[in-house]
This record gives C-alpha cells, structure tokens and sequence, in this order.
C-alpha cells in the first residue's frame, strides 16, 4: 500500500510541475508595449524583437512624459 502510495505521489507531483511550466505563455509586442506604457507613462518610439539564445525579448523605447528617452526590455515569456 505506501509503495502504491508513493508512485501516485510522484505521478501526481510530476504533473503539478509539467503544469506550472505550461503557465508560462509568451507575450505578444503589442502587450509588450502596453506594458511598458504603463511602468513609464510614456509615449512609445519603436519596438524591437530581440533573440538572446532561445528568450526573446522586446525592447521598447519610450519617450517619459519628462522628455527623456528611455529603453524598457520586457521578456516575452512571463
């Protein structure tokens, strides 16, 4: 009985974990920008799609409402 027992643990938390990794989904540009209008307040200049390795990253670059230019990098994963 505790052998049966602790196979379906292990089955059960393998399942827990293949399943918090499919959580994560990746982002389109267009949230990207989004979110990235929303941490500055900003107005967005260009985006850019950027591959590090197998992550890809969008960066943003946004005009603050102070006038400066600033580069926000949001991971399409999240």
């Amino acid at each position: 009985m505790m052998r049966g027992l602790g196979l379906a643990f292990l089955v059960g938390m393998w399942t827990m974990l293949s399943a918090g990794s499919a959580l994560a989904r990746e982002i389109s540009v267009q949230e990207a920008i989004t979110q990235a209008q929303q941490q500055t307040d900003g107005k967005v200049l260009s985006a850019q799609t950027l591959r590090l390795g197998k992550r890809k990253i969008y960066r943003i670059k946004i005009l603050t409402p102070d006038g400066q230019v600033r580069i926000v990098q949001i991971p399409a994963e999240q």
